[in-house]
C-alpha cells in the first residue's frame, strides 16, 4: 500500500512552522504522498481538553529560548512576536485559517506556498494575520493572482468553507490529537499518530524511510 501522510496544522504555532518546512523538503527524499490539512488549533485545544504551552509560566519562559535556537537548527526564518499573547490568544486564527481553507478547497497546489507566505507575515515580520490586507499580500505571494485572491476572500466566508476547517480539525481529534502539528502516517495498518517538530527521527523509522536532519540538501531554504 502506497504511504500517505496527513499533517494537519495550524500556522498560530511556531513549532508548527518548524515541522512543515522539515515535511515540504522531505517530499523528495520519502515515497510518501503528504496530503496538508489545515486545522483550528482552538477547536483542537477545546476539544481534547489541552490548554496552550503559554498559559504555563515555565513553559513560556522556556519557549523564549528555545524558539530561537530551533530557528537556527530548523534553518527556518521565525522571530518572537512583539506581543505573543494578543497575537495568539485575542487575534487567534480562525481568519486565517479560513483563508487557507478555501485556498485549499480552490486552488490546492497554491496551498503551501500561501502557507508559508502567512507564516512569514505573523512569524517573522510580526504582522497581523487577522487583517484582510495582509492576507491578500500573503495571497500574493503564494501565487494567487487577483483572481483567485477574489475567489478565496468570497469563499472563506462561506458555510461550507467553515464545514470544511471543522471536518479536518474533528478528523484530527479523531486521531487523537492535542495540538499542532498532529501527524497522522498511513502504511496499510493502523494509523500512527506524531505530535510536534520533534518526532521526524521516529517517523521516518515507523514508515520504513531515512531521516537525514531537518534539512537534508543542506542548503538554506530560501525563505
Amino acid at each position: 500500500m502506497a504511504k500517505r501522510i496527513e499533517f494537519f496544522y495550524d500556522i498560530i504555532s511556531p513549532y508548527t512552522w518548524y515541522a512543515f518546512e522539515v515535511m515540504m523538503r522531505y517530499r523528495k527524499h520519502w515515497s510518501a504522498t503528504i496530503e496538508l490539512k489545515p486545522f483550528f488549533l482552538g477547536a483542537i485545544m477545546k476539544g481534547s481538553g489541552n490548554k496552550p504551552p503559554g498559559f504555563v509560566p515555565n513553559k513560556a519562559m522556556y519557549m523564549m529560548e528555545d524558539l530561537p535556537r530551533l530557528s537556527r537548527y530548523f534553518n527556518v526564518p521565525l522571530n518572537m512576536l512583539s506581543d505573543p499573547g494578543k497575537s495568539m490568544f485575542e487575534k487567534g486564527s480562525l481568519i486565517p485559517c479560513r483563508f487557507l481553507t478555501a485556498t485549499d478547497m480552490l486552488y490546492p497546489d497554491c496551498l503551501e506556498n500561501v502557507t508559508r507566505a502567512i507564516w512569514m507575515e505573523l512569524w517573522n515580520k510580526d504582522e497581523d494575520i487577522t487583517s484582510l490586507p495582509v492576507l491578500e499580500r500573503a495571497g500574493k505571494v503564494g501565487g494567487l493572482d487577483d483572481e483567485q485572491l477574489k475567489n478565496v476572500l468570497g469563499h472563506m466566508t462561506e458555510q461550507v468553507t467553515k464545514d470544511r476547517l471543522k471536518a479536518y480539525s474533528d478528523l484530527a481529534l479523531e486521531y487523537g490529537a492535542f495540538g499542532s502539528p498532529t501527524i497522522v502516517a498511513h502504511t496499510g495498518g493502523k494509523p500512527m499518530m506524531f505530535f510536534g517538530s520533534d518526532r521526524f527521527p521516529v517517523l521516518a523509522n515507523e514508515i520504513g524511510e531515512k531521516w537525514l536532519g531537518p534539512d537534508p540538501d543542506n542548503l538554506k531554504s530560501g525563505l
